[in-house]
């Protein structure tokens, strides 16, 4: 019984130090809040897949040139594949892209 008044008193001594340590530094965590969705996302392309998909598109999403060599399109097809295959838990929708992708580039 008394292990548990002290359980529960340190959860509330340490719910305490965090809610003062961020009423203390709001405006701090504020401005890296507003920065950080850019910075994390900016490497990345906005919007979804093309109506009909590109070359260039193609070879995005399989992380090649667009006028890479065809054993360089199956290596890299292939380790997407392995991540991304939906017997494994990938997106079924995703999959279909991807082997669209190698495809486009393959002819």
């Amino acid at each position: 019984m008394s292990s548990t008044l002290i359980l529960i008193g340190l959860g509330l001594g340490a719910a305490g130090y965090a809610g003062r340590y961020l009423l203390r530094n709001r405006a701090l965590l504020k401005k890296a809040t507003e920065v950080l969705p850019g910075e994390v996302f900016s490497k990345y392309p906005r919007g979804g897949f093309e109506q009909k998909m590109s070359k260039s598109e193609a070879a995005k999403i399989l992380g090649v040139p667009y006028n890479a060599k065809p054993d360089r399109i199956k290596d890299a097809h292939k380790r997407i594949m392995i991540v991304n295959h939906p017997d494994r838990g990938g997106s079924p929708y995703l999959a279909t892209k991807i082997n669209e992708a190698k495809d486009l580039l393959d002819k």
